[in-house]
């Protein structure tokens, strides 16, 4: 408390929820939320600037955090299912084709006996009862097999499919016709997943590769690296799954943002460093 008073934070909570916001959430951890009001290399602050600014800002992004995974995984529900349901209706005579190097780059492959081990066919209990029933299978069918793997694991999958109209028929659920495309969507919102997941700070997530462009929907300011950007990309698939789910979202987005409409300096950071622009 002694040095954030040194260097000009104005600590305007009282001293005991002070010590005990220290204490829970921890000096360092919070150092990512008051970096944005750090105004030279010794880490002095903004003149004005409140340890009550400090902490809102670290709710919006929990709460942020907390509503983009509950939606990033009905989307992870919803491709996986199309995943398995196109995939194995195009190739219907093989149940485990994503073992297939006729069907999967090699690239995927050489990975996948160090994936598909005895721990995996032990510790999970569908594909453990699938193995004691038949013995000799070396897979268990997809539709059993994808249940256990991860959003990533599952985007990945998708990625390495040679065929590229399977991958077509695939995007197509989501009225995108580039597979690319979709895979860009994806691996994008795979990453603000594990962002989130591993309670990452995510007001300030930096999207490296870019999003792709999202049908009839401009980013702020051309910019496709914010976290906005990846928002918007979430919408437009959330749509085509169930526009009443995307209404949702962008409600509940909407009503978290007006929380601090009227706090210049949230407001200036929510705009500038998370990308979402208030309309005006």
């Amino acid at each position: 408390m002694k040095k954030l008073r040194k260097r000009g934070m104005d600590l305007d909570l009282e001293e005991d929820k002070i010590k005990e916001i220290l204490l829970d959430i921890g000096y360092y951890r919070l150092g990512f939320y008051w970096h944005p009001f750090e105004v030279d290399v010794k880490h002095n602050f903004a003149e004005g600037t409140k340890f009550s600014t400090v902490i809102d800002l670290y709710y919006l992004d929990v709460d942020l955090r907390y509503l983009l995974i509950k939606y990033i995984n009905r989307l992870e529900l919803n491709f996986r299912t199309n995943l398995i349901y196109w995939a194995s209706t195009h190739y219907n005579d093989n149940a485990i084709w994503y073992t297939d190097t006729a069907i999967m780059a090699e690239e995927y492959l050489k990975d996948i006996k160090s994936h598909y081990n005895k721990n995996f066919k032990t510790k999970n209990i569908q594909i453990s009862k699938h193995h004691a029933k038949y013995p000799d299978d070396k897979y268990a069918p997809c539709w059993k097999t994808f249940e256990y793997y991860t959003f990533g694991s599952i985007v990945k999958v998708f990625q390495h499919i040679i065929d590229q109209d399977v991958r077509k028929v695939i995007s197509l659920q989501y009225a995108i016709k580039k597979p690319d495309r979709l895979q860009n969507f994806l691996d994008t919102l795979v990453f603000v997943r594990n962002s989130c997941a591993h309670s990452g700070v995510i007001f300030d997530l930096h999207i490296d590769e870019g999003v792709s462009g999202v049908p009839d929907v401009p980013f702020n300011n051309d910019y496709s690296h914010s976290l906005d950007a990846a928002i918007k990309a979430l919408l437009f698939l959330m749509d085509n799954i169930s526009s009443n789910r995307k209404n949702d979202l962008e409600e509940k987005l909407v009503k978290l943002f007006n929380k601090f409409a009227d706090n210049v300096v949230i407001k200036n950071i929510i705009e500038s460093k998370l990308g979402y622009y208030y309309n005006t």
